[in-house]
């Protein structure tokens, strides 16, 4: 299996690393190009990038794993990410995507929301960075960690040349290609990993008889594993549902929304998207089926679920297919990792060294910059993960809460609400960020135990945050002024969208 799996990987990184060098030749000339591809995205690339990016190992790995455990009980999260998802394209990807435009074509999040309330102190702009370079480090982290494990327990290889592999391929396409690289590669990650999906699944239940032949074998294990609703309670679903909330909040997924080149394409970019999001979720909820049912009819033993879809690759395909089907795995963990590595380094280099150390530097130099930022963070990262069980790991898990609770609200608010204020942000920021981690951390619990046991994080995170952008907005002045007015300009910019091409304005 290893020779015919490694050649298939071997392949699998030089095509990333040949569209790294494309990208590098079509699109890093000035700073505009490296971190978001010059707004030149289109719809299907905007799309499977964006679904890449935000799936992660997740999809390959844990959600297979907990349907292998639980059944249809662990289908809540996908159908809380599918509407939150929706939600995303329907709401902030229009606004965000002329507003940053027209807001002085703002390149990163910190920087739209400096130019959205004019804040000249830049003080939202500073803690929004030091948020997402903070977290991002420990995302980035996580994904590394399980490129490792991955090498590791496919092929017997050391975890620590597991993860420079991971992420040194990862690092040199993202470094010399920028946004363009990171968008290019997310697309045909996406498509591999919604090929995988099909494929594992399909294959392992006819190698048990068929459809029926797998509920029946999944039924003699347990019945309950067809009840949506068994092991779980209320609160279980609205804590899983609530994991949508977070896509408003997530920079690495909707910075693909300000680059796509036309808010006219976001109609068939959020059809492909969502298209490639419920096939590839329940493809992932199959495998967790199937390979039990696979696992029950030939009397495996799998000793961790979540390994599920690499056991099935294994055992069910020619080794050049395993090696297909281990780089969607792969192809998982690196969209995600280039993605968040390119956000954080947009952050350093545009929102704290073009900020306060060079105003005035030239397009190539920030271009450097960019590319030595992502090299920082991407070491730092490593030395996170070096250490498979480093405790600062286990923070990761809450990561998407702790973005969806302060920047959800915010970003959601501050393209919709005009009576919106500066000190609203930060106060939405700060509380959303705050609360979440109360949440996790604070034993407050007659046993000792944190709250997250009883409630996902995301759901006091999210609503203490939109009160707080609430209340503390209605207790200062209106915004006035430009503020004011480039609302008004993007609400005018939107409305010309939805007409046809072609007709004249009123």
């Amino acid at each position: 299996m290893e020779t015919g799996a490694l050649i298939s990987l071997g392949l699998y990184f030089v095509l990333m690393l040949g569209i790294g060098v494309y990208a590098w030749r079509k699109s890093t000339s000035d700073v505009s190009g490296y971190m978001l591809g010059g707004r030149q995205l289109g719809p299907g690339v905007t799309a499977l990038s964006a679904g890449a990016a935000d799936m992660s190992g997740w999809l390959m790995l844990g959600l297979p794993g907990a349907m292998f455990l639980t059944g249809l009980s662990a289908a809540w999260i996908g159908v809380g990410l599918v509407v939150g998802a929706w939600l995303n394209y329907l709401i902030v990807a229009p606004r965000l995507r002329v507003y940053t435009e027209v807001a002085n074509d703002a390149i990163t999040i910190p920087d739209y929301l400096g130019e959205r309330f004019a804040d000249r102190s830049h003080l939202l702009r500073v803690i929004s960075s030091l948020v997402i370079v903070v977290f991002f480090a420990l995302y980035t982290a996580s994904g590394m960690v399980a490129g490792g494990k991955l090498f590791e327990s496919a092929f017997g290889f050391d975890y620590a040349l597991g993860l420079w592999i991971t992420a040194g391929v990862v690092l040199i396409y993202t470094m010399i290609g920028g946004f363009l690289a990171v968008s290019l590669t997310d697309f045909v990650q996406g498509c591999i990993m919604f090929l995988a999906l099909i494929l594992v699944p399909v294959v392992a239940m006819s190698s048990v008889g068929g459809p029926a032949e797998t509920e029946a074998l999944v039924r003699s294990v347990d019945p309950a594993r067809f009840d949506l609703l068994a092991g779980t309670t209320a609160i279980g679903v609205v804590s899983a549902l609530a994991w949508g909330l977070g896509y408003f909040g997530q920079p690495h997924i909707i910075v693909r929304f300000m680059a796509i080149r036309s808010v006219r394409d976001l109609p068939v970019a959020r059809r492909i998207g969502m298209s490639w999001m419920i096939v590839s979720l329940v493809g992932a909820l199959a495998t967790g089926l199937t390979g039990l049912a696979y696992a029950t009819a030939n009397g495996l033993t799998v000793s961790d679920p979540e390994t599920i879809f690499i056991l099935l690759s294994d055992l069910l395909f020619d080794p050049l297919v395993t090696g297909f089907l281990l780089a969607a795995i792969l192809a998982a963990i690196m969209s995600t990792i280039s993605s968040q590595l390119l956000v954080a380094s947009s952050s350093l280099t545009e929102d704290f060294y073009a900020l306060f150390l060079r105003r005035s530097a030239p397009q190539k130099e920030l271009v450097l910059v960019g590319r030595l930022a992502v090299l920082a963070v991407s070491l730092v990262a490593i030395g996170l993960a070096y250490s498979p069980d480093s405790n600062v790991l286990g923070l990761v898990a809450n990561a998407w809460a702790g973005f969806g609770a302060a920047f959800g609200p915010l970003i959601l608010l501050s393209l919709t609400w005009k009576r919106m204020t500066r000190n609203g942000a930060l106060a939405g920021m700060v509380v959303g960020a705050a609360v979440v981690l109360f949440w996790i951390f604070a034993p407050v619990l007659p046993s000792g135990a944190a709250l997250t046991t009883v409630l996902y994080e995301m759901v006091p995170g999210f609503a203490l945050s939109a009160l707080s952008i609430v209340v503390v907005s209605l207790m200062g002045k209106a915004p006035a002024g430009e503020v004011a007015a480039t609302f008004d300009r993007v609400q005018a910019k939107l409305d010309e969208a939805k007409r046809p091409e072609g007709t004249a304005t009123a």
